[in-house]
């Protein structure tokens, strides 16, 4: 019961930190003068995929033993999973709820070149992620090479979207949720904010994630010990649920004030990010659990299931040039059918050895 508290009072501290990070950033990004899409699917994705990034490195970095390993993988794997299957169901049905207030109605106003291009590189990145995991432990060089290629790609997809995007209006951030400590803002309410407030507002958000996350892993430890069951699957599952919910809540307030593609772009550059930067430190620093074969067949399987659930969202949007709400609702369907796998590996007692 303690472990559980300490679970459930981990993801508020988790959550609380990546709104104020994401808050905080967005408007790093425009005091900078950065473009929209740096703010966007770059600053903004970070912000809300950091929660689940922090768990492996915490897991990773800084754990001990392979139960800690494990459970960096299970969230390493799960969260792209999550983005392209759970997340994708919830704003289909957050369009699909706004389609009578909307001109549009369920027809997303989105720029299917761009979403396509993101699509595209988290489906590379992604496919040279899981094939690292195939690649024999010796000689452990070709896993650094694996590394050095996804931040190739990702340094890459930050430059492209740097480049590319007008620079974002003030009126497009909610407020900044530090304001009120500034005293230049009593003085100039109407006022932006300083530089100095933003960055303290970042840095006490990257505090709280970081504190949430390292007390996330160690309840993660102890209840799958408690419970019987493997902490990759634990951790996959559970832990993007927690962790993407502030992703999700937020692509869902776009949504309803019409801004699409920040929606949209917010799940789809989260998922180039989460394809890339967390498995580059299950490569550098546990090569030796970044593999697919028997123990951890059932945890990799994520991987399909988000690029079949991709697929049939993304593809149909390639060709017709129209994204609509009903459409991402499938991704519904496919986190049904890997939680169903999930559930029946550990109702069959085979849980421990997650295969």
């Amino acid at each position: 019961m303690e472990q559980l508290v300490i679970l459930g009072i981990s993801f508020v501290i988790i959550l609380l930190g990546a709104e104020l990070f994401t808050n905080g950033i967005e408007w790093f990004g425009r005091k900078l003068e950065l473009a929209e899409g740096a703010v966007g699917s770059v600053l903004a994705a970070v912000g809300t995929a950091l929660p689940e990034t922090m768990i492996p490195i915490i897991a990773i970095g800084f754990g001990t033993g392979a139960a800690s390993h494990a459970v960096g993988v299970g969230a390493i794997l799960g969260a792209p999973f999550m983005l392209s299957t759970l997340a994708m169901f919830v704003t289909g049905l957050a369009v699909i709820f706004a389609a009578r207030h909307r001109a549009s109605g369920d027809t997303m106003p989105v720029d299917p070149k761009v979403l396509w291009t993101d699509m595209r590189t988290f489906a590379i990145a992604y496919a040279i992620a899981i094939g690292a995991a195939l690649l024999p432990a010796e000689p452990g060089w070709t896993k650094l090479v694996a590394a050095a290629v996804l931040l190739g790609i990702y340094a890459w997809y930050v430059k492209s979207h740097f480049e590319a995007d007008p620079t974002v209006d003030a009126e497009d951030l909610a407020p900044l949720r530090f304001r009120h400590l500034d005293p230049v803002h009593r003085r100039e309410p109407a006022g932006p904010p300083r530089l100095r407030v933003v960055n303290v507002q970042v840095l006490a958000a990257l505090g709280l994630i970081i504190i949430g996350a390292y007390a996330f892993v160690g309840a993660v430890e102890q209840v799958a010990h408690a419970i019987g069951v493997d902490e990759v699957l634990l951790a996959l599952v559970i832990a993007p649920i927690a962790t993407e919910l502030p992703e999700k809540f937020n692509s869902i307030i776009w949504v309803r004030q019409g801004k699409d593609t920040l929606a949209m772009g917010n799940i789809t550059g989260a998922m180039v990010f989460q394809a890339s930067i967390p498995t580059v430190v299950a490569l550098v620093l546990a090569p030796g659990a970044w593999v697919a074969g028997p123990g951890t067949y059932t945890a990799f399987a994520s991987a399909g299931i988000a690029f079949i659930s991709s697929a049939a969202i993304f593809v149909p949007m390639a060709r017709s040039g129209r994204l609509r709400g009903r459409g991402l609702l499938i991704g519904g369907l496919f986190y049904v059918v890997y939680l169903g796998l999930v559930i029946g590996v550990i109702v069959s007692g085979s849980g421990s050895s997650a295969s």
